[in-house]
């Protein structure tokens, strides 16, 4: 994923100003300037004739169906004027968006846990879509789901990524040097190695190999055939920050090969 920084996002810009009721969990939460307002993703001229089409066509020959076509017709964005107004407010500091009720829920980058799942669908070996699902959390377990339903998920994933490493990692890495052990999930991370309660323990110098492929995260044990662990990516909390520890301490170690990602 490609290093995007809240200061370089340039979002499309919004026409109307940032609601009383977004502005004030910003300011609660000490957020500082706004950087970027993501809105939802506009269907394109062909596909709103497309699904016009479909919902004729259901309706002509099966009611259910045309019915189901209809309702969809009237979510989207471009006709839907409450799913129209949807945003996602990057700050400085952190981000606001809405949780399923539609209420703003403030974020800040230093403290808050982000889950990626990015999948690449594919039909007959030619890539037909890519989804995203992103999953932020507050320390008190409050958490939201931002989807592909937001135009750029590229942009704003990736800032929300490098924002959260940004601020988080140099503390995570002083509990790790000062013998603590930090957790990602199911992974424990400390100075000595890395642990979880499928597999046990293993010694950094005991790690021949940390690799990412397909969503997964593979652990090899050295003079193992098979992998010591494997996780999905979407299974650990702020990943970037768990592949930079990894990373580092495997280094301090003394060990083979580094995180692949």
């Amino acid at each position: 994923m490609r290093e995007i920084r809240m200061q370089d996002v340039q979002a499309p810009p919004v026409p109307e100003q940032v609601p009383d009721e977004v502005a004030a969990p910003a300011a609660s939460e000490g957020l500082g300037e706004l950087r970027a307002s993501f809105g939802p993703k506009r269907l394109s001229g062909a596909a709103m004739t497309g699904l016009i089409v479909m919902c004729l066509v259901g309706l002509a020959l099966f009611v259910l169906p045309g019915l189901i076509f209809i309702w969809r017709l009237t979510q989207v964005p471009n006709l839907n004027k409450k799913q129209g107004a949807k945003r996602i407010h990057c700050f400085e500091h952190g981000v606001v968006a809405g949780d399923r009720a539609g209420r703003p829920v403030a974020f800040r980058w230093d403290d808050a846990a982000v889950l990626q799942q990015i999948t690449r669908r594919y039909v007959n070996g030619f890539h037909t879509v890519t989804t995203y699902l992103y999953t932020l959390y507050r320390p008190d377990g409050t958490s939201v789901e931002l989807t592909g339903f937001y135009a750029d998920p590229v942009v704003w994933g990736a800032a929300f990524q490098h924002e959260i490493t940004r601020s988080q990692l140099p503390g995570v890495l002083d509990v790790v040097r000062r013998g603590g052990t930090v957790r990602f999930g199911d992974i424990a991370v400390n100075a000595g190695g890395v642990a979880n309660a499928r597999s046990g323990s293993l010694a950094w110098p005991e790690v021949e190999r940390i690799e990412v492929k397909d969503g997964t995260v593979f652990v090899s044990k050295a003079g193992k055939l098979f992998g010591w662990s494997n996780t999905p990516v979407h299974r650990i909390p702020n990943f970037f920050v768990f592949l930079a520890v990894v990373d580092e301490m495997r280094g301090s170690a003394g060990a083979g090969t580094s995180p692949g990602h």
